[in-house]
Parts: structure tokens; sequence; C-alpha cells
């Protein structure tokens, strides 16, 4: 591997004006085929084979008129007055009429007919009913909706607009630009020159705007949530700065030993460059791996992000060269142009020795601190997040609080149940029945009248639960009336609405991550054999991970869930995490946490090999590693960092835990508990069976075959030469 990446990095160095000109001209094609083909993305997390979803989809097929997006307009008379007031009532029923004339709208109901009124009268519920789905709706459509109302305002009257018809694309390119900001930074002050940051920060800009207009381009083919391109976004900025700063690093670090540029660089892809290529493998296989799960929409997600990974690798191992072609002597400081002596020791190397020497306690105290901070994890809860956790301010979380206000919590959560059957007596038999069955179940407010379907083979009911979409005894409630009316038998029922959805989600998601985690962490494993040549280096990465996931884990359900220091995070509402949180985190992590491995561990693999011993190599990579490190892990903690700041709960809560698990694994497990335990095992930490090593193909990481070819290669130039 190191000899064909060494080729290619020469290549690529010789031929750097073909290789800039090739990768422009795909930037500018792929961005093309973006703005033809880019489709839309959706706001839902449906689940084929569920029964929230089987329930979706024959509402679509047999009531189509109830399969449309829903909006939820809610009004609220002044203190002491009531809607039934006559100027209040004509501005409610002159509200309604004007929401059933937007665009789009097939019709509004009267609260007062629909008795959709609290029992104060002093708030009432106008539904609207769109004729298209959420992912549909356009934003004009959108934005009349929104603004519907105003002559009820001036009545008096507190008009907020809720229902999912308000779901739109997170808004990505202010708060996150901070992290970028942040990058450059820190690439600066590790590098000390603004050619060598600004090169490593133009080609990871670079790979991730290719990244992004291929899965754009590619978005018209398949079905793409909201999350889907922000997580692909976040990703690709992260790994192609830091897969670039690795790199360049090494490139420098031959150019300091008065290597010629050229073969500086080539040499820097060929070591450096396949830690890049096999680190970079571990993320796509995480993420990829999540395809295997039998979930189309976090299908999607992990493979649309692993395609930004790959795209940064290649990008790395390509273009960077030819841009350090460019570059020349400029990427690195003023002062080691003239006088490119050998950099001294820094501070890797101090707190190698440091740990070495304490290596039993660091590595009880890290164990024990970590496994502290996972106890919370115990206590995690699940759902897809609802109106009432969004950000204050917002049109559907005000809609959602003023709901709350005058109707209960439980209204912001109401479940619909679906009875269908091939005749119109069975139906509405089954329809009577389930009303009466449901009657007195633990957590439920009321069940409304049946509304049936023009052929009247399908009714539909509406569920309301005394506590919030997210509460456990909603979800509680949701088990207890599928038990009931799956009971009955007279005719197909299905429960279905966000909260239903949620629940069959996370069970799903429960079902399917322990089959996920032997799949990616078994074949990541395998891969780090392959790698580092030994069975108890890669087993040791693994177990590192689990202790990062925890305490990550543990820390986001304190924040997040139970509320502590909410406030300093942005945090409006804690609530339980998103339904898909934790099994994208693993695989996010775990691909991530294995870059960190290979880096500095390949590192010391490439000292033992060449003759040091155990704990020479052991301080030698964390010397050499600890600084580019560093300056990585600080990178990508600032771009999710940036992430963090939107007020999105999904991105929000996506973005913080990311970055903590970055802090938590590079500082505290990778450059901490990790030499503590490979000079503990000293040469046992390279152990590896001699039948396996045969079995196993030689991928020489650490460029043992490369030396001796060059070896050769300078053997046979004539002295006269």
């Amino acid at each position: 591997m190191a000899t064909l990446l060494h080729r290619l990095g020469r290549a690529s160095f010789r031929h750097r004006r073909l290789v800039v000109v090739l990768w422009l001209v795909l930037l500018a094609a792929l961005g093309g085929a973006a703005l033809a083909f880019k489709g839309t993305s959706s706001s839902d997390f449906t689940m084929p084979g569920t029964e929230s979803q089987r329930a979706i989809d024959a509402l679509a097929h047999e009531f189509p008129e109830a399969s449309g997006a829903t909006g939820t307009i809610v009004v609220r008379a002044p203190q002491g007055a009531k809607l039934t007031d006559p100027q209040l009532t004509a501005a409610v029923q002159g509200l309604v009429k004007e929401a059933g004339a937007l665009p789009g709208v097939v019709g509004a109901v009267d609260p007062f007919a629909a008795k959709a009124l609290s029992p104060d009268i002093r708030y009432a519920l106008v539904q609207v009913q769109f004729q298209q789905p959420a992912d549909e709706i356009t934003p004009t459509q959108r934005d009349a909706y929104e603004h519907s109302g105003a002559a009820a305002e001036r009545a008096g009257l507190t008009v907020e607009h809720g229902g999912e018809v308000l779901n739109a694309p997170p808004e990505v390119g202010g708060t996150e630009s901070i992290g970028v900001i942040i990058a450059l930074v820190v690439l600066v002050i590790t590098f000390g020159s603004l050619v060598a940051a600004g090169m490593t920060m133009l080609n990871a800009l670079i790979g991730v705007g290719a990244g992004m207009a291929g899965l754009y381009a590619l978005s018209s083919l398949f079905q793409m949530t909201s999350v889907t391109p922000v997580l692909a976004l976040m990703l690709g900025l992260a790994v192609g700065i830091d897969y670039s700063l690795f790199i360049t690093s090494r490139h420098r670090q031959h150019l300091l030993e008065n290597i010629e540029p050229e073969e500086a660089a080539a040499r820097a892809v060929g070591t450096a460059g396949s830690a890049v290529f096999f680190a970079g493998l571990t993320v796509i296989i995480a993420l990829a791996g999540l395809s295997v799960v039998g979930i189309p929409f976090l299908s999607v997600m992990g493979l649309a992000a692993a395609g930004t990974v790959a795209v940064a690798v290649l990008v790395a191992i390509t273009l960077l060269p030819a841009l350090l072609g460019f570059a020349g002597d400029k990427v690195l400081p003023r002062k080691l142009r003239a006088n490119r002596a050998a950099a001294t020791e820094g501070f890797g190397f101090r707190w190698a020795r440091i740990v070495i020497r304490l290596r039993v306690p660091v590595i009880v105290v890290g164990i024990l601190g970590l496994g502290a901070l996972a106890l919370p994890a115990a206590d995690m809860r699940l759902a897809l997040p609802d109106a009432s956790a969004g950000a204050e301010g917002t049109p559907a979380r005000e809609a959602a609080d003023l709901v709350t206000e005058g109707f209960g919590p439980g209204f912001n959560g109401r479940l619909a149940l679906v009875v269908s059957s091939d005749s119109p007596r069975l139906t509405a038999d089954g329809a009577d029945k389930a009303v009466r069955e449901l009657q007195g179940t633990p957590n439920l407010l009321a069940v409304t009248a049946p509304t049936f379907s023009r052929d009247k083979r399908t009714a539909l009911l509406a569920i309301i639960p005394k506590d919030g979409p997210t509460s456990a005894s909603t979800e509680t409630l949701v088990h207890d009336v599928r038990d009931k009316v799956h009971a009955l038998g007279s005719a197909d029922f299905a429960v279905t609405g966000q909260t239903a959805v949620g629940i069959d989600v996370s069970e799903k998601l429960s079902d399917a991550m322990p089959i996920y985690l032997v799949l990616v962490v078994g074949l990541s494993v395998l891969l780090l054999m392959i790698v580092f040549r030994s069975i108890l280096v890669p087993l040791k990465a693994a177990l590192g991970f689990l202790l990062t996931v925890g305490a990550t884990f543990g820390v986001t359900v304190l924040i997040f869930q139970e509320g502590h220091l909410a406030g300093l995070f942005g945090l409006d509402t804690p609530g339980p995490l998103v339904s898909f949180l934790p099994i994208l985190l693993i695989g996010i992590l775990f691909g991530l946490a294995m870059d960190y491995e290979v880096f500095l561990v390949s590192r010391m693999r490439e000292d033992f090999v060449h003759g040091a011993e155990p704990r020479a190599a052991t301080i030698s990579g964390m010397g050499h590693g600890a600084r580019v490190v560093t300056a990585a892990a600080l990178i990508m903690i600032s771009v999710f960092a940036g992430f963090a700041l939107i007020d999105d709960p999904i991105i929000k809560s996506m973005g913080f835990a990311l970055a903590l698990g970055i802090a938590v694994d590079a500082f505290v497990v990778r450059m901490t508990i990790v030499p503590a335990v490979v000079s503990l095992l000293g040469r046992g930490a390279w152990w590896l069976p001699r039948w396996l090593d045969r079995v196993l193909p030689n991928v020489d990481i650490e460029g043992e075959t490369l030396r001796r070819e060059l070896s050769a290669e300078r053997a046979e130039v004539p002295v006269s030469a």
C-alpha cells in the first residue's frame, strides 16, 4: 500500500496542473448536476414494515383526503373574553374561511362545529388539511399558511400556526461556519504558516464541495431526510481537514530532513497517506454498515456520509500532493526555510514519558472516570422530537405551547387509529367497538368519533393522550391501545401518528443495534489486525471505544434529557434523545476513534518495525503524533460544535455528542490510556500468531517495503551522480 501511494503522490506532484484542473472540472460538473437533478428532502423518519407506517400507507391509498400534510392553527381569546362572544366568533369563522382558501389546502375545520374548544371557551383548534404531503409543500404555500390570520389578530385574538406543514429542512450556513473559522485558526497555529493552513483548508473545502454536490446530484434517485446532507457536510468537513492535516504534517517533517519536495510529498502520501486510507476505510465501514439494519432513512444517511468521507480520502491522496507542489517550501514557517535543523522534542514526548511512568494509575483512573460518566446512560430514553421540543420563538414551538396552555400536553401528541375492512358495516362496527374498548384506558384523555372515507371502508379516530408526545406514559398508552384493538378482530386496526412512529423507530433501532455492533466492530477489528499485524492492539482499540461511547452517552443524557446545564448549550426544552442518535453516534464515533488510533499507533508500529524498542517506539509515536492529533481533534471538535449551535434539536444533539465524543476519545483514550496500555504490553502488543500472519494480507502501512525500495534505488545511483 505504501509503495502504491508513494507512486500516486509522486505522479500527482509532477502533474500537479493536470490534477488541479481535473478536480476543478469534476467539481464544476458535479455542481451542475446537483443544480439540474437535486431532489427534495424529507422531514419524516418513516420505517417500512412497522404498524405506524402500514397505517400511513393505508390512509394514502384508502383515505387520500386525510393523507396530506396537516396544519393546526391555535387561537386564544383575550383574558376575560370567550370565543363565543359575537365579535370573536366572527373572527374565528373568518380565519377558517381564510385558511380553507389558502393554496394547496383541501379544507379547514370550523372548531365550533368540531367542538375543538377548550373547557373555558378561550382556546380553539382550526385543523387545516393540505392536499400534498409535507415534503411537497412549497415555500410559497408554507409562507401563506404562516401569515394567515392577520384579521383575527386585529380582532384581538392570539393566533399561532403549527402542524407538520411547518416541518422544513434545518438551515445550514450560519453558526456552523464558526467551527470552520476556528479550524482555520488551529491550522495556522499548528503549521505556523498561512500557506500551509490555507492550502489544507482549501483542499478540504474542494473535497467537501465535490462530495456534497455529488450527493445532491443523486438525491432525486432516493428519498433522503433533511438531516442527511447536514450529517454529510459535518463529517466531510471534519475528516477532510484532518486527513489533509496529517499528510501535510508528514510532508513538512520530510522537508525538515532536507528531502527534495517531490520526494517529501511522495513519502508523505506513502506513509501518512496509508494511515489516512485505512482510517477513512474504518469510517466508511462504520457508516456504510448502517445499511445492513434494514432502516431506509438510516441507510441513506450512512451511505451519503460514507460517500463524502470517501471523496475526502481521494482528495487527500491526489489533490493535496499537487497543491504541495505549488506551495514548495512555503508550507514551512519563514524561520525554518533558511535553517531546517531538526525540531526539538515537543510536549508529546514529555507527555508520553509521564504517561508511561504512571501507566497503571493512568489506566485505572481513566477507566473509572469514564465509567462514572457513563452511568447516566442507563436512564437514556429515545423518541422523535415534536414541536414542543423545538427552539423557543419558532412558530411551531409557540403553537405547541399555546395548545398545551389551553388543552393540555396530550393534544400535541395526538394518535390516529385507522380501522379498515372490505365491508363498510364491519368498519363501522370495528370503530364503535374500539371506542367502547378504549374507554378507561390509563393515560387516555379522549377518543373522538370516527371519520369515514368516501367508500366507508376506512375509519379514522383521533386518540388524545393525557401527557406529552415524548413522555413515558404516552409510550405505554400506545402499547395498551394496540393490545386492546388488536384483540377485537372484527377489522384491521393500526395505530399511527408522530408519537407512534417514534416508538416504532426506536424499537426497531434497538433490535438492530446488536447486529450492527457485531458487524461494524468485527470488520473494523479485522481491518486493524491487518494494518497493525497484532491481535491485542485492535482489541484494545475496540475496548477504548466502548469507554468513549459510554461517557459520551452519559453526559449527553445529563444535558439533553435531564436538563443539567441545558441553558449553557442553548437548549430550551430537555427531553428524550432522538431515536436514531445512539446507533448513528456509535457508527460515526467508532470510525473517527479508529482514525486517531491509526494515526498514533501506526507511527508506534512504524518505529517498532524499524528497530526501536517497544517503550521507545511508544514515546516516538506519541511524540511525533501528539501535536498533529491534538490539532486534528480540536478541528473536529470545532466543526461539530459549530453544528451544535443550530437551533434544530436533532442537529444540536448530534453536533454536541460528536464534539464531546471526539474530545473524550482523542485526549483521554487515545493520547492517555492507549500509550499507557501499549507500553504495559511491551512486545506483546505486536504479537500475531504465525498462522494468522500468513493468512492476513500485508498492507505495509509502516512503509518497510517502500524503505527497502528507496534504499535499493539509492544504491543503484552511481557515485558521480
